[in-house]
């Protein structure tokens, strides 16, 4: 670790001290840890679990032939040895892949049957569509399908959310399904007009950039009701500047380097994973 770096540390550390907060963080592990490991896949997952992690955060999306799949990208060529767009394969053609780390890519049933025995769970399942490759008439039943599959199998003690930057998804869980636990996506700082428009569409969670979010406005979105997750989480600095900031919750794409300098350096937070 570079000077710099440990002087960047040392500065947030001092300052989270001064005005530390009362709330737990929540950190969970993005796609599986992506920077860690060979992100969306069971094995990243697995390594995320059996480090201790029960939050989690994953990405899905729908075959040709009407299969729901774990994957971040609508493209295949970043992630595995395939080309083309994800939504025109079908499920056997991305079976048979192999992603850049030699795994396989994995259903939503696959991930959700890997969920099944872990306790405490929190998960974002994030909803990755948009107007081109999801017109309505196919966003529609996508999201049913999302929701029917992931509710069927979620656990009794589990926090299961839905999470999309696309507000049609969104729109249509809460007029079917009334009752669920929605996160809009932001890739904005927090800021008013973000706290209002979930207050207008009536969602209690928000994700957005932690890069020119104020502890202000994290205030002001508690003060709404709202509880705030905070990305990206591509290192240590990033975990103490969301935790001065008093997020709710922080994804991290280093699940490991993330629990290891909490326990090592940072042993005055309170974090669950």
């Amino acid at each position: 670790m570079n000077r710099k770096r440990i002087s960047t540390l040392l500065a947030l550390t001092l300052c989270f001290s001064a005005v530390a907060q009362e709330q737990e963080i929540r950190i969970f592990s993005h796609r599986g840890g992506r920077m860690e490991f060979d992100e969306n896949t069971l094995e990243a997952f697995q390594a995320s679990a059996d480090a201790g992690y029960r939050g989690f955060e994953t990405d899905i999306r729908i075959t040709r032939d009407g299969v729901l799949v774990i994957a971040h990208d609508a493209t295949l060529e970043r992630c595995t040895n395939g080309t083309g767009v994800l939504e025109e394969k079908t499920l056997k053609e991305i079976k048979a892949l192999d992603t850049k780390g030699g795994h396989k890519m994995i259903t939503l049933d696959e991930f959700l049957r890997f969920l099944r025995p872990l306790k405490g769970l929190y998960v974002e399942f994030e909803l990755k569509t948009s107007p081109d490759l999801y017109p309505d008439e196919k966003l529609y039943p996508y999201v049913e399908k999302v929701y029917k599959a992931v509710m069927a199998a979620k656990p009794a003690d589990a926090e299961y959310i839905f999470t999309s930057s696309d507000y049609r998804g969104l729109r249509y869980l809460q007029q079917k399904h009334p009752d669920v636990d929605l996160l809009l996506i932001t890739g904005r700082p927090l800021d008013d007009e973000t706290i209002r428009l979930c207050k207008a569409m009536g969602i209690r969670r928000v994700g957005a950039t932690m890069d020119g979010t104020s502890r202000k406005a994290v205030r002001d979105a508690h003060k709404a009701g709202l509880a705030v997750s905070l990305w990206p989480g591509h290192s240590v600095e990033d975990l103490m500047l969301g935790a001065y900031l008093g997020a709710d919750y922080l994804c991290t794409d280093k699940p490991i380097e993330y629990m290891k300098f909490a326990a090592e350096k940072a042993p005055w937070l309170k974090v669950k994973y």
